[in-house]
């Protein structure tokens, strides 16, 4: 029976390690994160999964560490294997087993290489995502592919949703490509990095809405940041608007030119710069839920309208 360690975390790592497990595979050692209590966490424990297989479970704060490293080493292991672990592992670590190392990604390398790319993938409008298992190095994402398998990402799909049908396909690839792994007789493909670019990680902060961004730009940050993640917002006259939820609608007002939220037809609609408009299904303000019907009364008028010309929007009640 081969023997693998596992660095891993949320629910594609808990799928994955699950079908480590289905496959055959002993699990002789699971490094995994603490749960940051700042951090909303809406997904599955690797370490409750480690605990119920009998498994032992650490959580270092930096896994490339001596220590880490011999315990890595004592477990003989013939494959490393990182599924969403959110750490760098350096090469004493990849070198440290005899089958190799390789990490599961949630994009189809080579694009959307580094962190959070399920939520770049949808700020940036993408049709398709997927899910990648290639062999790691010392450097983020780029080494060979075993296997992929791409996923739709529909017009309003949110993080979350996009994130669900990542993690199935992670699982598939995984179990399809196990036997081949175990066996040593995996077919490696080199990516092609031209086909692709690297980003980096995401804060809260970069959820604030774009003053100049169109219509489908503004809905695809929205769904991308959509619960849980933080939410993509602007700042108002009567506290903070987070949009959770929208429509791109066919057809807007040709009369607005400039962002503006306004109460249409008992509807929440944004009207973008570039003229375009969305539908506002969910959103807050000031901590309450926004709607058509209590419109008026949070806000004071029937619109807020941009108030400068800032680099984001910041909405201001309108007097007309």
């Amino acid at each position: 029976m081969k023997r693998a360690v596992v660095f891993a975390y949320h629910n594609v790592g808990v799928r994955c390690l699950q079908a480590l497990l289905a496959g055959g595979v002993q699990v002789a050692l699971v490094i995994t994160h603490r749960d940051n209590p700042t951090e909303t966490i809406w997904f599955a424990s690797v370490a409750q999964i480690a605990a119920e297989h009998g498994i032992p479970v650490i959580t270092p704060d930096d896994p490339n560490t001596p220590e880490v490293l011999a315990q890595v080493q004592a477990t003989k292991a013939d494959f490393l294997f990182s599924f969403y672990y959110r750490h760098m592992l350096k090469p004493a670590l990849l070198n440290s087993v005899s089958g190799g190392a390789f990490n599961m990604h949630g994009s189809l390398l080579p694009q959307y290489r580094g962190r959070v790319p399920i939520n770049w993938a949808i700020i940036e409008g993408a049709s398709e995502t997927g899910a990648t298992l290639h062999v790691m190095n010392s450097k983020p994402d780029n080494g060979p592919i075993v296997d992929q398998m791409a996923v739709p990402i529909l017009p309003d799909d949110n993080a979350a949703e996009v994130f669900a049908k990542v993690t199935v396909a992670a699982e598939m690839v995984l179990w399809r490509s196990l036997p081949a792994l175990l066996a040593g007789q995996a077919t490696l493909r080199q990516q092609d990095l031209s086909q692709g670019r690297y980003f980096g990680g995401r804060k809260p902060e970069d959820g604030r809405l774009p003053a100049q961004a169109s219509a489908a730009q503004l809905h695809n940050l929205i769904r991308a940041l959509a619960k849980p993640f933080p939410g993509a917002f602007a700042d108002t006259t009567a506290g903070r608007l987070l949009l959770w939820q929208s429509r791109l609608l066919p057809a807007a007002d040709a009369g607005v030119s400039h962002a503006e939220l306004r109460l249409a037809q008992q509807q929440l609609q944004l009207h973008s710069a570039d003229g375009g408009c969305l539908l506002i299904l969910q959103a807050e303000l000031n901590g309450q839920a926004l709607q058509a019907d209590n419109f008026r009364t949070m806000v004071g008028s029937d619109r807020l309208t941009l108030a400068s010309d800032n680099e984001y929007l910041s909405f201001q009640k309108s007097t007309s």
